[in-house]
């Protein structure tokens, strides 16, 4: 099963491509929406010899493996792809014990995560996998003049840097990641505040100027206003 954005986030490096390994629908629509946001190419497995057949067919740059699985649980698919791959694995668990983690780790995950858990997290732990591995494909967004760098947090316009807070680091990179798509203030409010935001969406208005400001957009030309639903970027 495969599932993946049309364009990549602006970027001028390779579409990433995970591998998603679990029986539990829920958590596969969970996790599949959140990579392909991220501008994933997303495979999925729901058994682990699939899971074994998929990452040695499609070598994708990292794979998402939870450790109970029908056929064989995740150890012995970590163990069946460490005789001849060196794909990072980040393994997944529901029970939060120490002996589950160090066979995870010692079978050869690089990473290990507990359910329930937040996509953010599983976020930052991916990309810092992809690292360690020399893969940033993860890392770099750009959309013609602007290069954003998660992995060093910094921001640059035509090869000079920018200085952004926080928020409009997070704002910057919403829009990076989903270039010429129209995102609603609403859309915009639950990614980069939270759900649980509560107050005045006019903050999203206040953030989008500010961002103009500093990218020297005035009057837009690429942080374009829609009236009445949102903003996009666009060139």
């Amino acid at each position: 099963m495969l599932a993946s954005n049309k364009e990549h986030n602006g970027s001028k490096s390779k579409q990433p491509s995970v591998l998603i390994v679990d029986d539990e629908p829920q958590i596969i629509d969970f996790l599949q929406m959140g990579f392909v946001y991220e501008g994933f190419q997303v495979l999925v497995a729901t058994s682990g010899p699939e899971a074994v057949r998929m990452a040695t067919q499609h070598q994708p740059d990292i794979i998402i493996l939870d450790i109970m699985l029908p056929g064989c649980d995740g150890l012995e698919v970590t163990r069946q792809l460490r005789r001849s791959h060196d794909i990072p694995i980040i393994m997944l668990t529901a029970r939060d014990e120490v002996d589950d983690r160090v066979a995870g780790l010692d079978c050869g995950a690089d990473d290990y995560l507990t359910k329930p858990f937040a996509f953010r997290e599983l976020m930052a732990r991916t990309r810092a996998v992809l690292r360690r591995h020399g893969n940033n494909v993860a890392d770099i967004l750009s959309f013609q003049d602007i290069t954003l760098d998660r992995g060093t947090h910094t921001v640059t316009l035509r090869g000079e840097p920018v200085e952004l807070t926080p928020r409009e680091f997070s704002l910057l990179e919403l829009f990076l990641m989903h270039p010429r798509q129209v995102l609603s203030r609403d859309t915009i409010l639950s990614r980069v505040w939270g759900y649980d935001y509560v107050g005045d969406d006019n903050i999203v208005e206040v953030y989008v100027r500010h961002l103009r400001e500093k990218l020297h957009d005035n009057p837009p030309r690429l942080l374009q206003t829609v009236r009445g639903i949102g903003y996009t970027l666009r060139g």
